[in-house]
């Protein structure tokens, strides 16, 4: 009786898992598209009609979410963030109501059913537009200041960057996502080009954890060998 006690609570040292079955599955869902008015800018007397999506896990509503997810992995995919905030001012005398606004990128493990926001280096709600591929996020970020505009590409999982190069000052204006157009990618070489406007364009490699322009001499180069 001894050994048999015994043989049950060494499987539970070493084989917790084995022991007490399987860990638990955790399932990942949408909810129904529901369109929203989102009014922003210097007066936000410009509004847009946007797509928001409850995330749920387990059942539960976690996070609001907007526009496409795009999977990394198998296991992990990013969506954007939604979120409402109280617009009612310390005189109102009634409640105004709550207004949406767009947030960062959130990273979602399927298999931990986790949520958490990726930190993307100057990303800006109201003029970036995240742009895509493997675990690289592209787009145009804007200084704190909101005078200077950059081209970044992010890789999920790291702390710093890949690429930030300066993209001149910041144009600003009242037209959401309006400091540049997403960056298109592309795939074999891997390549990101961002057009921040018509007398602009600019292409860079991407390397791993670096990247590096690709002059028109270069690109002229692939063509012809193509």
């Amino acid at each position: 009786m001894r050994r048999f006690l015994f043989v049950i609570l060494l499987s539970f040292v070493l084989f917790p898992k084995a022991a007490l079955g399987a860990a638990k599955l955790h399932v990942i869902s949408f909810g129904r598209a529901t369109t929203i008015s989102w009014c922003a800018g210097s007066a936000e007397a410009r509004c847009v009609g946007l797509k928001v999506r409850a995330l749920y896990v387990d059942g539960r509503a976690h996070e609001s979410t907007l526009g496409a997810s795009h999977d990394i992995t198998e296991r992990l995919f990013v969506v954007r963030r939604a979120f409402r905030v109280n617009d009612t001012l310390p005189g109102d005398t009634a409640t105004t109501g709550w207004v949406w606004q767009r947030g960062g990128w959130l990273l979602v493990d399927r298999m931990t059913g986790h949520i958490s926001s990726i930190a993307l280096p100057e990303f800006d709600p109201y003029y970036s537009v995240a742009s895509w591929y493997r675990d690289y996020a592209a787009y145009c970020g804007v200084s704190d200041d909101g005078k200077k505009r950059f081209a970044i590409v992010f890789q999920v999982g790291r702390r710093k960057p890949v690429l930030k190069k300066p993209l001149g000052d910041a144009g600003g204006g009242d037209a959401p996502d309006s400091e540049c157009p997403a960056p298109t990618w592309e795939r074999r070489p891997v390549r990101v080009t961002f057009v921040p406007d018509e007398n602009q364009k600019t292409t860079y490699a991407v390397r791993g954890h670096a990247a590096d322009l690709v002059s028109d001499d270069d690109a002229e180069e692939e063509k012809g060998s193509q």
